[in-house]
């Protein structure tokens, strides 16, 4: 008899980011900007910056560690390794790859996910999805990214956004009626032109001309960007609790993608969701991308805003276009 889809969860979580801050003062010496047209418009007041030598696998590494001892799970006990980013160590090997081989994780698959900024809650929806038909056992889901390396540090529209941090997740068996209850995931690649790097892939190969033209730093177009985000928020959010068979009222923490406090306010708002349910911690790390909701779910976590059995609704949206929704109940 065929064995019955068991439930999966998130066992323990963990984070990291560089300890090199530039704050929005920094910024004003760098290019025309000001802390108060950074703080009126994204809500941020600084973020955390690599240095030089630090890689993603660097960043990854850190968070991963954390979150297994957070878990109680050794590497050894780890199937497999998803590393969400747009910012690898290369373009091949997979990062995953060398995160597996860094945590000593010998009986573990490994493979990079690009998602832009719903990286990880696709890489969640991956994970559970091996675990609930039992191919797999513990998985170690991580957002990273070094995304200073990629910013043009003379475009104001952008470089003011970014930062660079890790966060990790373990996930495992957990009891019937916990975990994560239901996701959405989406794509409208009509949208792949609105923030993307130009160059480095096959498309445009690298050479002394696109070096010299900027096109392998980020290129966005900010107000459709934005316009977009506010629309999948709200979609997405209540997609994913009518999945679950619930509604605003029963989510105790709403952890959006960390990208501007305009577009979380507008999706709180649309929610009907009061301030203490929602996480907010894009003033001090901006938008990083595949680790914006990992980091700010192990962040609410230790400052105890998450208990046993509360329900708790991720969302991100990102480069793509993509989108991705997770309703969990905290075991």
């Amino acid at each position: 008899m065929k064995e019955l889809i068991r439930s999966a969860g998130i066992l323990g979580t963990g984070r990291f980011v560089p300890e090199r801050v530039l704050t929005n003062e920094d910024l004003e010496k760098m290019v025309d900007t000001s802390d108060e047209w950074i703080t009126t418009r994204t809500g941020i007041k600084e973020r955390r910056i690599a240095e030089p030598e630090q890689a993603s696998s660097d960043l990854a590494i850190l968070a991963a560690r954390a979150a297994l001892e957070d878990a109680n799970i050794r590497a050894d006990q780890l199937d497999l390794v998803i590393v969400a980013t747009v910012t690898p160590d290369h373009a091949f090997p997979s990062t995953a790859s060398i995160l597996q081989n860094k945590l000593g994780a010998t009986k573990a698959a490994a493979y990079d996910l690009a998602a832009g900024c719903s990286g990880f809650v696709y890489g969640l929806t991956a994970a559970a999805t091996m675990i609930e038909a039992r191919a797999m056992n513990h998985v170690l889901v991580v957002g990273v990214e070094t995304l200073s390396k990629i910013v043009d540090w003379t475009d104001r529209s952008t470089c003011v956004l970014f930062g660079d941090g890790a966060g990790a997740a373990v996930l495992g068996p957990v009891p019937e009626g916990y975990g994560i209850l239901s996701s959405v995931l989406g794509s409208d690649g009509s949208g792949a032109e609105l923030l993307v790097l130009e160059a480095g892939g096959s498309r445009n190969p690298a050479s002394l001309e696109t070096v010299q033209g900027k096109r392998h730093t980020i290129s966005m177009h900010g107000n459709e960007v934005f316009k977009f985000a506010v629309r999948i928020m709200d979609e997405a959010s209540l997609n994913v609790l009518k999945k679950a068979g619930l509604s605003s009222e029963d989510i105790d923490l709403f952890i959006p993608h960390q990208a501007n406090i305009r577009i979380i306010d507008a999706a709180a708002r649309r929610l009907q969701l009061p301030e203490d349910r929602v996480f907010v911690n894009v003033d001090a790390y901006g938008n990083t991308s595949a680790a914006s909701i990992a980091i700010a779910l192990d962040e609410a976590r230790k400052k105890g805003r998450i208990q046993s059995g509360d329900f708790v609704l991720l969302v991100g949206f990102g480069a793509g276009l993509t989108w991705g929704a997770a309703i969990v109940r905290w075991y």
